[in-house]
């Protein structure tokens, strides 16, 4: 079986023969403009006005009670379960369908992951694989999640929304407070994705967003913390500006803080970006349906598309083919074609330092992992 078929249909898609890059960064508004006014200013470091707005508009477009700007998006997910009390020994139980950020930052802590099931309709963590899990292998007591095997604190559930698809967020809320843990969501690809009328990574105790140029919008590097708790997200904010007590010549410090600030002239770029999003969101749908039309009628692959009651942002369009054999097919006849596409990643189970981690029968993620394959997901001019 070839892919001519797929191949011009995407090439036409995006009006011109090759490369079709899988994504790349649209910056169609102020974007110039705010990164001169930061540059005449000389605060282009992490001290500036674009930085407090930034935090505020993000704030307002989601919904949370505050935002707190972070140098990117992995170290947005280790503050947040640093912030939730996540401890060296500690065990933190996430995804292994995901990016290597997610896991790589429950290492920074000193804590370990435990690998459970995605689910068949988000591609995200499964509540129910969490919650079969938690039944067998975990107790709470004194107010504390414990795994009876290891005897390690449980401290907190990380989900990972993928490709922008929320997870359910009913699930892992409920399923949080009865085991008496802390949610963070790893939001960093699904800034406008919305579950059930509210914005992703507003529903745990910490939200973490990512702006890396890959992404829907993008600061050339960035992230951000989303907090339900006004005074939580003022302790991130001492703690990513190296715990300073505030004074106008003085250098004292009250806590071992983090140099994690976003600067100046990268959240001049976020600005613009933001004052953007729904231009680009509106384009990535269409986007989503021409494809989602497109392959309704061919064999041998499958639309990914978003769950019931969520609203997707489609940061980067999946389709599952019928094996590994026809995803490498794929993923080689369009690559040579100049057309961009990526299988997903390699399950982080099976990466050598993963390979010792707890984990269910990760049967949905072994699916996934051996047929998704992404394509071009960027903004059509």
């Amino acid at each position: 079986m070839t892919y001519a078929d797929e191949i011009q249909f995407i090439k036409d898609l995006y009006r011109h023969d090759s490369p079709v890059p899988l994504h790349a960064p649209f910056f169609p508004g102020n974007e110039k403009k705010y990164l001169d006014d930061c540059i005449d200013s000389t605060f282009v470091s992490s001290v500036g006005r674009y930085v407090d707005r930034f935090e505020a508009d993000m704030a307002e477009y989601t919904g949370a009670a505050g935002a707190v700007v972070c140098v990117n998006g992995t170290m947005a997910v280790f503050l947040a379960l640093k912030l939730c009390g996540v401890q060296p020994g500690d065990e933190v139980i996430s995804q292994p369908l995901t990016f290597i950020a997610t896991a790589n930052a429950i290492e920074y802590c000193g804590a370990q992951p435990v690998f459970c099931d995605v689910d068949e309709e988000t591609m995200g963590l499964s509540p129910d694989a969490v919650r079969r899990w938690l039944e067998e292998h975990a107790q709470v007591k004194d107010g504390a999640c414990t795994d009876k095997a290891t005897s390690r604190r449980i401290a907190a559930v990380l989900p990972m929304h993928t490709f922008g698809h929320p997870v359910q967020l009913d699930g892992f809320v409920q399923l949080c407070q009865e085991w008496a843990l802390p949610l963070v969501e790893d939001a960093a690809e699904s800034i406008g994705s919305q579950y059930r009328g509210k914005h992703t990574g507003t529903f745990g105790k910490v939200g973490c967003m990512s702006f890396n140029g890959n992404k829907t919008i993008t600061c050339g590097g960035g992230g951000m913390l989303l907090f339900q708790d006004k005074e939580l997200a003022a302790t991130a904010k001492h703690l990513t500006t190296q715990a300073k007590i505030p004074h106008r010549w003085e250098f004292r410090h009250d806590a071992v803080g983090y140099n994690l600030r976003m600067p100046n002239i990268n959240a001049a770029l976020g600005c613009a970006q933001l004052e953007s999003i729904g231009r680009i969101l509106k384009n990535k749908r269409e986007t989503a349906l021409a494809y989602k039309d497109y392959f309704a009628g061919r064999r041998g692959i499958t639309w990914f598309d978003e769950p019931e009651g969520c609203v997707s942002n489609f940061w980067l369009n999946a389709i599952l083919l019928d094996g590994r054999k026809e995803r490498d097919a794929f993923l080689q006849e369009t690559n040579d074609a100049g057309v961009q596409t990526r299988p997903v990643w390699e399950l982080l189970n099976t990466l050598e330092m993963f390979r010792g981690c707890q984990h269910d029968n990760l049967k949905n993620a072994e699916m996934f992992a051996s047929r998704v394959v992404n394509i071009p997901s960027g903004y059509r001019r």
